[in-house]
């Protein structure tokens, strides 16, 4: 046990917090573009989607582990980034990789914090906030879609995912102590890979429901 808790007090325990919690949350966001992308399938896919999450009785318990995760990641990067400007850079953190600073390493905790700001007004939006109309969830997610200015924030925020993602996805990985050669190149044009996946396809989908879906 004390082994275990000077591990998780050391600076690399803390790295690798950040880089586990944030492939955690690569899985989450897979699933999660998995489900949005049914919104294009029509009202009864989305909405039958939507009630198989609602009426899972470990929701609950789902919501708070993740909620959990997110903070974890979060408080932890932020900690490891004011670490790191204070002594060296580390490989997770910008300016740590090998190949030099890009624009997902420079602005890492920027982007992250955004898309915390984002996650919050996307949760009071849809889970705490107006309730579900005749439509479901379908009829509520593309009402709000057809607020332009909503919809520009949803698309503005997945940009900035994306850049946050294809930095840290093969940033995580290196800091895990998967480097390699061979291998290092393929986890980063995977780690880009899904980066584009993910803010293009949860980004299209305020932009299909206000101007076609709509």
């Amino acid at each position: 046990m004390q082994s275990l808790i000077d591990y998780l007090s050391s600076s690399i325990g803390k790295k690798q917090l950040v880089a586990l919690s944030g492939l955690l949350l690569c899985g989450f966001l897979a699933a999660l573009l998995a489900g949005n992308l049914l919104l294009l399938k029509g009202m009864d896919a989305f909405n039958h989607y939507a009630e198989l999450l609602t009426e899972n009785p470990l929701l609950p318990v789902a919501e708070v582990a993740l909620a959990a995760l997110f903070l974890l990641h979060i408080a932890l990067g932020l900690f490891v980034s004011w670490r790191n400007y204070n002594a060296r850079p580390s490989a997770y953190e910008p300016g740590g990789s090998a190949g030099g600073r890009t624009p997902g390493s420079a602005t890492m905790k920027y982007t992250g914090l955004f898309t915390l700001f984002f996650l919050i007004v996307l949760v009071w939006t849809f889970r705490f906030g107006e309730d579900e109309g005749p439509g479901g969830l379908f009829g509520l997610v593309m009402e709000w879609f057809q607020n332009g200015m909503y919809a520009g924030f949803y698309v503005l925020a997945m940009t900035f995912l994306g850049l946050h993602l294809s930095h840290g996805f093969q940033s995580a990985f290196q800091t895990l102590g998967v480097n390699h050669p061979r291998y290092t190149p393929l986890i980063k044009a995977a780690g880009i890979f899904f980066a584009l996946v993910c803010s293009l396809g949860l980004g299209v989908l305020p932009l299909w429901s206000h101007f076609i879906g709509g």
